[in-house]
């Protein structure tokens, strides 16, 4: 199946190439926002799992560039947004980027160090693991990926501040409800129009961070074990099957998204162009250093019968 295929089936992906993003998660965001205005007021933004920058060219387009082309902007009072991620990242215009770990504590200190002494008014994370297609192991693996983030969280976050995070909802989903209902007032867990229906995924928005009194960061991962337990410290399962029947957590739920917008499920035909055809266009930003890069280098040594792996870039 060609391009001309995909953008038949799949009206997001074409409009993300048309429309300049470098994914079609960026309407994701776009429709997070048009529900819950979380733009609103924010100076200082940390993209955390950034790549290939669908979400940090939101936030440029959204956060940095308004600001940037008022007619009273100064340069000292632009919007700061920093974006991490473990692989590199094209520029995007106001977004500082970070090559790093999130669950490594020197990233945050780092971020820090860019808002100088200032904190985050929001924190985004579109971050997930590579999905093996068993549920229940997949929804472990991100929660895990959630909870690092929050670890960042915990030391970049404002007080009031908010917190966006993909998630796959499953059976374990109200044990990282309560989790996060400990740090924020309010949690909803959203699904924008352009998430697939057949997917799992949704997205925690979580509002107005308020962490325990005498809260320590260092705590974090003590005190998440205890949420996840009816016992507190004594048991330290972290199941949430004590939160089903009478203890039955209900999980705020939200469709985001005009209902005559488009559908992410259908296929659609190819607009109409005077004088010819529709041409399909290449995408925006192609990965710099994706995670397949050695194995096609391997790939092509194996060809090329050259054992030494090291001789051999993608380059020749």
């Amino acid at each position: 199946m060609g391009k001309a295929s995909r953008d038949k089936r799949d009206i997001y992906y074409r409009k993300a190439k048309e429309e300049g993003w470098r994914a079609r998660s960026a309407f994701k965001l776009l429709q997070i926002d048009e529900e819950f205005n979380i733009f609103q007021g924010v100076k200082h933004v940390v993209d955390l799992c950034a790549a290939p920058g669908s979400w940090s060219q939101v936030l440029s387009r959204k956060v940095y560039l308004p600001a940037k082309l008022s007619a009273d902007a100064k340069e000292s009072d632009l919007p700061l947004i920093v974006a991490i991620d473990l692989q590199p990242m094209a520029p995007i215009e106001g977004v500082i980027q970070v090559q790093g770990d999130i669950t490594n504590a020197r990233t945050a200190e780092v971020v820090i160090r860019h808002f100088d002494g200032c904190k985050a008014d929001l924190v985004v994370c579109d971050g997930a693991p590579d999905v093996t297609g068993l549920h229940d192991m997949d929804e472990f693996v991100q929660s895990q990926l959630i909870l690092a983030g929050l670890t960042i969280v915990t030391h970049i976050l404002k007080k009031g501040g908010k917190f966006i995070a993909k998630i796959f909802r499953g059976k374990d989903t109200s044990l990282l409800y309560c989790q996060l209902k400990l740090f924020f007032t309010d949690v909803t867990f959203a699904k924008p129009k352009s998430s697939r229906n057949s997917s799992i995924e949704a997205f925690a928005v979580c509002e107005n961070y308020s962490p325990p009194d005498g809260f320590n960061e260092k705590d974090l991962h003590r005190l998440l074990e205890q949420i996840g337990s009816p016992s507190g410290a004594d048991d330290l399962d972290c199941s949430s099957g004590w939160l089903e029947g009478p203890n039955k957590v209900y999980i705020p739920f939200l469709a985001c998204g005009d209902l005559t917008g488009y559908d992410s499920d259908r296929s659609y035909p190819l607009p109409k162009v005077e004088n010819g055809t529709y041409q399909s266009l290449d995408p925006i930003q192609p990965p710099i250093a994706p995670p397949y890069k050695r194995a096609l280098e391997m790939q092509k040594a194996s060809s090329h019968g050259i054992k030494d792996i090291e001789k051999l870039t993608l380059e020749n």
